[in-house]
């Protein structure tokens, strides 16, 4: 029996569609591992501050080139997607709903770390507080001022004035 009978029988065709959606999954897998080593590799030679946005970058980036390659070596498959590709969209929709905040706080973070509009050791004021910024985070940036400290959520400060005091900048 040749390849072409063998393709042209019923199970032929099932084997050889799955193997081309295996393939293309194979190639977007392929691609998202690129691209994290590629990020990874251009965050270890940047700062601090802006690798881990690169790094949250990768991360975010791979994820979704998994997720569209698995869609998409369904849809080569043979398997009708329209109905899971719905449903990715509302619980996308939902997700981002419920977590609207803590992501609003992690791209807020990840802008500030990116833009630096202070630094570590800038003494600021935001919203009524005021303090020597200590540690920037994804999520929070944390003020220490005499007797406290005071975790500001990262969206307050991107939505809020901030004041820099340039002046009591310490020299490094």
């Amino acid at each position: 029996m040749s390849l072409t009978d063998l393709l042209a029988t019923e199970p032929g065709r099932l084997a050889a569609r799955a193997l081309a959606g295996l393939a293309v999954f194979a190639v977007f897998l392929l691609a998202s591992a690129v691209v994290r080593a590629a990020l990874r590799r251009l965050a270890e030679a940047t700062d601090a501050d802006r690798g881990q946005v690169l790094r949250l970058a990768g991360r975010a980036t791979g994820a979704t080139l998994v997720l569209v390659g698995l869609v998409s070596g369904l849809g080569t498959a043979g398997v009708d997607v329209g109905a899971l590709i719905a449903g990715l969209g509302l619980t996308g929709f939902a997700i981002g709903f419920a977590l609207r905040d803590a992501l609003s706080n992690l791209l807020a973070g990840a802008l500030i770390l990116f833009y630096r509009p202070f630094r570590p050791d800038d003494r600021i004021k935001v919203a009524g507080f005021d303090g020597r910024v200590r540690e920037i985070d994804l999520r929070y940036t944390v003020l220490e001022a005499e007797d406290r400290s005071v975790l500001i959520p990262n969206s307050m400060l991107f939505t809020n004035p901030i004041t820099v005091d340039v002046s009591a900048r310490r020299v490094s």
